[in-house]
This record gives C-alpha cells, structure tokens and sequence, in this order.
C-alpha cells in the first residue's frame, strides 16, 4: 500500500465557527494506481490533494504513506517526504518565467544537492520523456500552454518520484493539449507511478482507473470500492 488514510479530519477555525473541511477521510491507494478525485467547489477535495502531497497536515487522523507515518512531521520532514516521493502539476504550471525550461525542471535538484552538471543532464532526460528535447532553452513565454505543462510534468518527474499529484493539469488548456497532456499521465502510469488527479471535468476523470467523489469533506462514492 502506497497510502493510507484513517479517520482524516481538516478543522478550520473561522471566527466561531468551526469549519470540517475534511470529516473523516479513510482511503487506501495502492502503488501503481491512477485515481482522479472529484467534487463540486467547497468539497474538500483540494483539501484533501494538500494533505495527501504533504503540503498540509490533517487536524485528527492517521497518514501513512508507504508504511512512515506523516500526519505529525515537521516542516521539514514533509519537505524532505514531497521531495524523495511525490512530483507535483498544478493547474497554472508555476513555472520561473525567465529561465528556460531546462532549468525550471532542474530546480527541484538544486534542493537535493545534486551538481549542476548532473542536474542538467536529468533535466534533459526529463523533458525527452514528455517529447521537449527541442524546447530545452525556450522560456516559458515562448512556449504553448501544452508545452508549459509538459515542462511542468518534466520537473515533476526529475527527481525520480514514485508519486505524480496533478491538480486540474488540464484545466488551462485546449481540448488538443488537454489530451496531449492526459496521454503523458497515461504512459507515466503504465511505467509503474502512482497517478492522483483532481480535476472537476468528467472527460479528464475517465483516464483514471480509479474514481473518489467527495462531498462536505466525505467520500461519498468511490469507484475502486464498487
């Protein structure tokens, strides 16, 4: 088991209110797996993505990914978790704007000490991966949206991690990138990681083998269970 979540709970304090975000979250996703999570705004599961990449932490509720407890880590313990296990795609790229592509995918190996040479030479394989090896010196600006995010996959993928979170990866792009993009997912999947996707678009949903809805902090369907 890659992950495991029990009785996962995410209270927010808003003036008198207390607010569950997340209300009791159980959830077991095995390595090699592709879910998707999806739910209406407010639902939780962006909630959820946070404390499933070890962005957040959840207020009650145990974490176990890959058998280490993490629900209590510091702040630095969770950074040196994200970096070693999982890779993250966000909907906005979040990309530096003015360097080139190899050396956006190359900074999340400046954080693990690696050299400069050999952190090139991984970022060049990382962008051959996801069909870049042309676009190594462009800058964000001249590339397309589809190109963006595969940088984005590319400098998920560099530091070799067994976990892909994206979250709505496909939500700023075309219909044709779109597709382009989720076939990356599905090849990376095939490989051997660990796909978690949120995204609120059925189509994007069905590339997964695996679908969790979540409402009001709950999962309240999950197609792994049916």
């Amino acid at each position: 088991m890659t992950i495991a979540l029990s009785n996962v709970k995410k209270i927010y304090q808003m003036g008198d209110n207390v607010v569950a975000a997340l209300a009791g979250i159980n959830l077991n996703i095995s390595a090699g797996e592709f879910t998707a999570i999806m739910g209406p705004s407010g639902s939780g599961k962006s909630t959820l993505m946070n404390i499933l990449g070890c962005l957040d932490r959840p207020t009650e509720g145990s974490y176990l990914l890959d058998g280490q407890e993490v629900a209590f880590m510091t702040d630095d313990e969770l950074a040196v978790t994200r970096n070693k296990k999982i890779g993250f795609v966000f909907q906005n790229f979040n990309l530096l704007p003015r360097i080139s592509a190899m050396q956006n995918v190359a900074l999340p190996l400046v954080y693990s000490g690696i050299a400069k040479k050999e952190r090139e030479l991984k970022a060049i394989e990382a962008l051959e991966a996801v069909g870049l090896e042309k676009r190594l010196d462009h800058r964000p600006n001249e590339l397309s949206g589809g190109q963006r995010q595969r940088v984005a996959i590319a400098r998920a993928l560099v530091n070799d991690p067994t976990i892909i979170m994206a979250d709505e990866p496909t939500g700023n792009l075309d219909s044709k990138s779109g597709v382009e993009v989720m076939a990356i997912f599905d090849k990376l999947n095939a490989l051997g990681r660990t796909i978690i996707l949120v995204t609120h678009e059925p189509d994007i949903a069905e590339y997964a083998n695996r679908v969790i809805h979540v409402r009001d902090g709950l999962i309240v369907r999950d197609t792994g269970e049916e």
